[in-house]
């Protein structure tokens, strides 16, 4: 069985909003990135992302950019001690106008290895995506950033 997962909510303001509170990278590190964030999600982009919770930036592949529908990022999985040596997991975002103003976001991350680490480092991800929505809900419709000091 393959790890996989998808997490959702909805936020309560206009997709294109919404969708530059992930593209933006001073609004990422408004509410996500606690390190920072550097560059702009662009097709063909390499970014980095740092966190507190795990220190050092993070190179992250932009794969593709649909402007307020669609952000798909690859990035590097945790390293196990499979000898097959590190691997790319791909975590697609979509945003959807709803009819009543609200966007609804979901991410989906999949191609960790069907192994304990990678069992592991999916439910991971999958705690911190729901995180990331949780924070950008408070962020986007009440500038609150929850994460400042989590982690520190």
């Amino acid at each position: 069985m393959a790890y996989e997962f998808t997490v959702g909510g909805r936020i309560s303001r206009p997709v294109h909003d919404v969708f530059e509170a992930v593209a933006d990278p001073a609004r990422l590190s408004g509410y996500f990135t606690t390190g920072g964030a550097k560059g702009r999600l662009e097709t063909g982009a390499v970014v980095t992302w740092d966190f507190h919770d795990f220190p050092g930036a993070f190179p992250v592949h932009v794969v593709e950019v649909v402007p307020d529908r669609k952000i798909v990022l690859r990035w590097d999985a945790p390293p196990d001690d499979d000898a097959a040596g590190l691997y790319q997991t791909t975590v697609t975002m979509t945003f959807e106008a709803l009819e009543d103003g609200r966007t609804l976001v979901r991410i989906h991350e999949a191609g960790w290895r069907e192994n304990e680490a990678g069992q592991k480092a999916s439910y991971g991800n999958c705690e911190g995506w729901t995180g990331m929505l949780a924070a950008m809900k408070a962020y986007v419709e009440h500038g609150i950033n929850l994460r400042d000091g989590f982690y520190k």
